[in-house]
């Protein structure tokens, strides 16, 4: 429901900021590495992901869109929620949390209070080809669109395509075609060929 909410930061600690937007004060669950990189002073602006529960709606913030990505492929894993997905945020940085994954370092996700050795095994299954398929980079560094031909290979890559397929039928496409196509234009010619 919500993207980010941006205002005025009426409150921090190491778990939960209180956000003021719009005469709202919003409560927003945070990492410990959102924390340390939330900015000094009193504008803040958080991406956030609403929980949704019989009993209670709860915010999650997080200081980039990466951060977000992150956490949405944890809590996809089967027995980690949102709790645990914010405590493996707060135990190590994303970049180590991402190299983890796509190396299959067990013993490393297994020191993270709450995740046990299956968790980690499962973690790591459920992940590692994700998180491959995406590239290595993809996940912590948001994505930027230089050129048409970036921007279509990304969305092919979005809609499930591995990324050499995907690069593979945009240069075979940009090869075929003389004139310049738009981004939508090259993503349904690539999608024909694939």
């Amino acid at each position: 429901m919500y993207a980010y909410i941006d205002g005025k930061l009426v409150f921090k600690c190491a778990t939960y900021v209180i956000i003021e937007a719009g005469g709202v004060g919003f409560h927003i669950n945070i990492s410990i590495n959102t924390y340390s990189k939330l900015p000094v002073g009193e504008h803040c602006k958080l991406f956030v992901w609403q929980h949704i529960k019989e009993d209670a709606h709860t915010l999650y913030g997080f200081i980039d869109e990466s951060e977000k990505r992150l956490f949405l492929h944890l809590i996809s894993v089967s027995g980690i929620g949102p709790g645990t997905g914010r405590m493996i945020l707060s135990s190590i940085t994303p970049d180590e949390i991402q190299q983890a994954i796509v190396k299959g370092d067990v013993p490393l996700i297994q020191r993270i209070k709450g995740i046990g050795p299956k968790s980690a095994q499962r973690m790591i299954l459920e992940l590692q080809d994700k998180l491959k398929k995406e590239g290595v980079d993809t996940l912590t560094s948001m994505p930027k669109y230089n050129t048409v031909k970036e921007e279509a290979i990304s969305a092919l890559i979005m809609l499930g395509f591995v990324k050499n397929v995907a690069e593979k039928a945009v240069d075979n496409v940009l090869k075929r075609e003389t004139n310049s196509l738009s981004v939508e234009q090259l993503i349904k010619l690539s999608l024909k060929s694939l």
